[in-house]
């Protein structure tokens, strides 16, 4: 890989670091004590060390892979960054190519130490598995048959870690390392490898103390017992009636105070061009799940039987296809098969007044969608008070 793409790498690491502290300092104040990210840290110091293989570059002329281990020490300067220093070695064997040096014998291999320091900047809550982006510069010492000395390098990677104990983590990570080396083979300038690693994180000394519990607040005073009390039996307690003393049996909303209320059956909706003419059974007009509607028929049912002093309006309604006029029939089917359902269940005629059609007219839903049609077919219990 040519430098050129090491340098857009390095700048889309650098973006990503970014977005994770804008991420992070955005964060809301209530939440700075769910979790050690958003709270605390553990800074003690650590040691890492690192087996892992590299996958080198075809211009090196050697063996495309091989091991590598190393060690680092670092500590986090943030809950989510740390820093290592660390030093690394691996070494490689040269092909039977001009650069061969003598076959595959001593003067054959190629080795890299690789002394520098690593910035990793993690997302995520301190105990979870946390991704990190990872930025590495150092210097490499490079001894060949051929050449030896220190050339500048540089790294990026991606990563994976999580804590397993007070004192432990493991991290799993992938990166791409650039070696300025052009020395070893004069006609070549640089390297770009990648590799897989795997770091055992320790800790030194006792863990971080956990901060302090916050004390509690004081409770409220306790508000005057009155919730227990309903002087004027209309279900509303004392403490909320801001009108006492209403006429037994008045409906009434929860602040006590008369209400008008429409019983609009939500949730019992006819299906398309449901009922036809002559129609009787209710259940075959519904829409799925018919239970459900006529479990909600029977609530209304209970309801004008515990108040008998309300009288409602039986109204129908439709959607929008179809004439006017077939509209105004339908809805005035669709008000009717209720009003016999409510008469059937022993609701007085008396009391309700109608079955009345209104049409295509009063929408509660989008006629433009089929969700908004479906809650337009429909039958209001409206209450007369």
């Amino acid at each position: 890989m040519k430098r050129k793409g090491l340098y857009f790498l390095i700048a889309l690491a650098l973006g990503g670091v970014g977005a994770v502290h804008a991420q992070d300092s955005s964060a809301p104040a209530d939440n700075a004590g769910t979790s050690m990210v958003n709270s605390s840290y553990d800074g003690r110091w650590y040691i890492a060390p690192t087996v892992g293989g590299y996958y080198n570059d075809t211009k090196r002329n050697t063996n495309s892979r091989q091991f590598y281990y190393g060690l680092g020490v670092g500590r986090f300067i943030s809950p989510n960054a740390s820093i290592d220093v660390f030093i690394d070695r691996t070494s490689r064997s040269r092909d039977n190519g001009p650069m061969a040096g003598g076959g595959h014998g001593s003067n054959g291999n190629w080795s890299n130490t690789n002394v520098g320091a690593a910035a990793r900047f993690y997302a995520g809550d301190w105990n979870a598995w946390r991704p990190y982006l990872l930025v590495g510069a150092m210097g490499s010492d490079h001894h060949s048959s051929s050449a030896k000395g220190w050339s500048p390098a540089a790294e990026v990677g991606v990563g994976l870690s999580k804590t397993v104990s007070d004192s432990s983590d493991i991290r799993f990570e992938a990166g791409y390392r650039y070696d300025w080396d052009n020395k070893t083979q004069p006609s070549v300038d640089g390297y770009g490898d990648y590799f897989l690693g795997f770091s055992v994180v320790s800790r030194f000394g006792a863990p971080p103390a956990a901060p302090a519990p916050v004390a509690a607040p004081a409770p409220a005073p306790a508000p005057p017992d009155c919730s227990t009390l309903d002087s004027d039996h209309d279900g509303v307690n004392d403490c909320l009636d801001k009108c006492p003393n209403t006429p037994p049996g008045t409906i009434v909303g929860p602040d006590g105070c008369p209400q008008k209320v429409v019983i609009d059956l939500r949730g019992v909706n006819f299906k398309f061009d449901r009922p036809r003419v002559g129609e009787t059974d209710i259940s075959k007009s519904l829409a799925e799940p018919t239970a459900d509607s006529i479990s909600i028929l029977d609530q209304a049912v209970d309801t004008l039987q515990r108040y008998p002093q309300v009288h409602v309006t039986v109204a129908g309604y439709t959607d929008s296809i179809g004439t006017d006029a077939y509209n105004q029939k339908l809805s005035e089917r669709r008000a009717k098969i209720v009003y016999d359902y409510l008469t059937s269940h022993g609701i007085d005629a008396s009391r309700l007044e109608g079955p009345i059609g209104h049409g295509k007219s009063d929408p509660i839903g989008d006629n433009n969608t089929d969700a908004g049609r479906a809650q337009n077919r429909r039958t209001e219990l409206q209450v007369q008070q």
